[in-house]
């Protein structure tokens, strides 16, 4: 049995009230899609996932299902201009070989592996099987602001994802539906459309698709204020922002002295109100000696994820009368960016002298001042 996994994230933000892919934005620690992503990782019966998504996103898309999916084959494949062509894309971009296969919302980052499971399992007696929960409200059909009728709600149900298919039905039917210029809003509708029956199993009420800014948990943005300085001396490499850069002299320190990583963490620190770096990383305790301080910066980010927070904005100001940063100020950025799991354009880096004022001017040390937002969910 060969399972595949189509994953819809083509979408925009625009009933978010939000530029920004929907699955991009932040949840609990970590982007929307993300959920979905490593719980379908973790399932021994899954795979291949497919993710598709708009020619906007496909990097950021990329490089987050390289990170997430570790442990199945993966891809990223560009959508069409309706979610049918997308999903139909999808499904075009599995294995030949495949079995059966689980359609997905992205913007569903709730899902669980018994959910998925007792999809699976239905589906390998029914061939198309839809994940629903029963209607709690009472529905009305309305025309023209007038109440036509009331259908009974016993019989009402809200789809949710995955919809599970038979991989050769599902692509029969969107073939078919290419075909007859047939358009459904989801998956199981092309099924019901072609007259090929559809089974229903019992969803789960947490299962809900994000869809508009009420259904995020609420947020909360957190500012922290790090300050370091260290001095220059002769012998030592220069090391900024995790870059080594070619200079006479090197920082003064227990660590290698990166100064600019120091703020960071504690500008990230500080707003997490967890204290500063020499709490949590002692100069008087000997395994911290010529240590990466990029190595230190990693333990900081676990503590944020721990902690359900993910790194809004992040202004560093070096102040070094030399050598000169300009053209280094770019690889640091990747740098951070990288060990942060934030886009390049999350980080701003600036680089100034003190007009030959004070330590800094006198090019007796290094000074970095960083101010860090972060933002968390409920």
């Amino acid at each position: 049995m060969r399972v595949g996994v189509v994953i819809a994230a083509a979408g925009t933000g625009t009933r978010m009230g939000r530029s920004e892919n929907k699955v991009l934005l932040p949840l609990k620690g970590r982007p929307v899609l993300s959920h979905s992503l490593i719980c379908f990782d973790s399932m021994p019966d899954v795979s291949e996932v497919v993710v598709v998504t708009n020619e906007r996103d496909q990097e950021a898309i990329t490089e987050l299902v390289a990170r997430d999916v570790v442990q199945k084959k993966a891809k990223v494949v560009l959508g069409g201009e309706t979610r049918q062509d997308s999903v139909y894309r999808g499904l075009k971009a599995l294995a030949e070989d495949t079995t059966w296969v689980m359609i997905h919302d992205g913007a569903r980052p709730y899902i669980t592996k018994e959910l998925v499971l007792r999809g699976l399992a239905a589906c390998q007696e029914h061939l198309a099987v839809g994940i629903a929960v029963r209607v709690k409200d009472t529905i009305k059909r309305v025309q023209d602001g007038l109440i036509v009728d009331t259908p009974d709600r016993s019989q009402l149900r809200a789809m949710q994802t995955p919809q599970i298919f038979s991989y050769p039905l599902i692509l029969q039917a969107h073939a078919w539906a290419r075909k007859e210029g047939v358009v459904a809003t989801d998956d199981c509708g092309l099924l019901e459309a072609m007259g090929h029956p559809v089974y229903i199993v019992e969803g789960d009420y947490a299962n809900i698709k994000i869809t508009t800014p009420e259904d995020l948990p609420s947020t909360g943005s957190f500012v922290g204020f790090g300050y370091d300085v260290h001095r220059l001396v002769p012998g030592r490499p220069l090391i900024l922002g995790g870059v080594e850069i070619p200079f006479e002299k090197g920082l003064l320190g227990h660590s290698d002295a990166d100064v600019v990583t120091h703020a960071v963490m504690d500008a990230i620190l500080g707003a997490m109100g967890r204290g500063d770096i020499g709490e949590h990383f002692p100069d008087t305790d000997p395994k911290y000696k010529d240590i990466s301080s990029i190595l230190l910066l990693e333990e900081v980010v676990s503590l944020m994820e721990q902690g359900g927070l993910t790194l809004k904005n992040l202004d560093v100001t070096i102040m070094a009368q030399r050598p000169k940063l300009g053209v280094w100020k770019g690889r640091m950025k990747s740098k951070l960016a990288e060990i942060l799991s934030v886009p390049e354009r999350t980080i701003n880096i600036k680089a100034t002298t003190t007009e030959g004022l004070g330590f800094v001017g006198r090019e007796e040390g290094i000074a970095v001042q960083v101010v860090a937002l972060l933002e968390t969910s409920a």
